[in-house]
């Protein structure tokens, strides 16, 4: 991936602990390396169809002097945010903000810290069978879309599909959905059970009937199993009513533990 570097821009903000911090300011020093595909605009010499820096380093300054923070973690962090909203390009940001002369009582130059973040592409998993199921989807939808750092990309048919574990229940409506986001896997887990939440949901019977049910199927291309999260979803390969709306969607994404595509694994499920 290509790379724009921007080093040592020298800012004057009010970040810091103490009150005195807050009230006179001081130098901070921050670098960011913009991680994006430059070659359209290496072949077209078109502004366009890149990053403009000079635009960059304002955003920063402007972002800088604008807030006050207790911590320069909190600025890097609201920093590599703001820049990956503001610029679609961007696939990948690395920020590092240095405090020079910080108030410890010793003799330092300076101290600073780094961060790096990007885009992830998640797609999550849809379904209700308890009243409005239509509604519920569509609510889900919305909220998502509306939430901080996330972008709708796709979503595939509405699809009625018999119940899945045996538990005697009406039919389901199920769907997938392709999501941009900027939250890390366990934000983002936060995210979609505040949105079952808020949709009545009610966990009593395992498999049981629900009035929204949002699965994170694949994130990346990350294998994560712990106690609360397993990604990839660890029964998406065996659930015609995941795999057919995904593949409308993803039919070549990888699964990243199985090595198969979504249109592979969804032939495999449809053999005798």
């Amino acid at each position: 991936m290509d790379v724009i570097n921007i080093y040592n821009l020298e800012i004057f903000g009010k970040h810091g602990v103490y009150p005195e911090e807050n009230a006179l300011g001081q130098k901070f020093v921050i670098s960011a390396k913009l991680f994006t595909n430059l070659r359209g605009a290496g072949k077209s010499d078109d502004l366009d169809r890149s990053i403009n820096y000079g635009t960059v380093c304002t955003l920063i300054k402007e972002h800088t002097e604008s807030n006050v923070f207790k911590l320069i973690e909190t600025l890097a962090e609201s920093l590599a945010e703001r820049l990956l909203i503001e610029y679609e390009m961007l696939k990948k940001v690395w920020i590092e903000v240095k405090k020079p002369w910080a108030p410890v009582a010793l003799h330092l130059e300076t101290v600073s810290i780094e961060i790096e973040r990007s885009r992830h592409r998640a797609y999550v998993a849809l379904g209700s069978n308890m009243g409005d199921r239509e509604g519920y989807l569509n609510f889900a939808l919305t909220e998502m879309s509306n939430a901080h750092a996330c972008r709708l990309v796709s979503v595939s048919s509405f699809i009625n599909t018999a119940p899945f574990g045996g538990v005697e229940q009406d039919d389901f409506l199920n769907a997938v959905a392709e999501l941009e986001t900027l939250l890390p896997p366990y934000e983002l887990l936060a995210l979609l059970q505040d949105i079952e939440n808020r949709a009545g949901r009610v966990r009593t019977v395992h498999w049981g009937p629900r009035t929204l049910d949002l699965d994170i199927i694949f994130f990346d291309d990350i294998v994560l199993s712990e106690d609360l999260l397993q990604i990839p979803h660890s029964q998406a390969h065996l659930r015609d009513f995941v795999l057919g709306p995904l593949g409308e969607i993803a039919p070549n994404f990888i699964h990243p533990a199985l090595g198969k595509t979504v249109a592979q694994l969804l032939d495999d499920l449809k053999k005798p």
